[in-house]
């Protein structure tokens, strides 16, 4: 698969991360408090090499820390980061558009631990106000230089 670190698009370097299944399965099992190996294991049904090459994947890329919480055995937990934990605002409003474009049927939902009520998350443009998608968009994308010449 390409690189997509250094596009310019911000949604191709972050997919470049984050956009297979199973790394953002763990990161929702993070935020509802997963840490341990076997946790994500059990929870997720994945293969332990797949696994823990997700989880190296998130840690490099800074959205979860490796923390060493047993030295006999050692024994790691992986903990969210400032950029994990900012992801959350993301998986909530992927669930959103699951519920209107692939619900039906039983499945998960979000609710606030202090109200009880269910999250139904909206993305709003801090500039203007507006709800992101009620608006036209323009998309700019920036001139990128010459490759080398031959």
């Amino acid at each position: 698969m390409k690189n997509l670190s250094n596009q310019p698009c911000l949604i191709a370097r972050s997919l470049g991360t984050m956009g297979d299944t199973w790394s953002m399965l763990i990161m929702r099992d993070a935020h509802a408090g997963l840490s341990r190996f076997d946790e994500f294991r059990k929870n997720l049904g994945i293969a332990p090499t797949m696994l823990t090459s997700r989880l190296a994947t998130l840690t490099q890329e800074g959205l979860l820390e490796k923390r060493r919480y047993s030295e006999r055995p050692p024994r790691d937990e992986y903990v969210l980061t400032e950029a994990g934990r900012d992801l959350l605002p993301v998986l909530f409003s992927l669930a959103a558009w699951g519920s209107k474009h692939r619900g039906g049927g039983n499945f998960t939902r979000f609710f606030d631990a202090e109200t009880g009520t269910e999250i139904d998350p909206v993305s709003i443009d801090r500039g203007t106000g507006a709800p992101i998608g009620s608006r036209p968009i323009q998309i700019v994308t920036p001139k990128l230089p010459d490759g080398p010449s031959d």
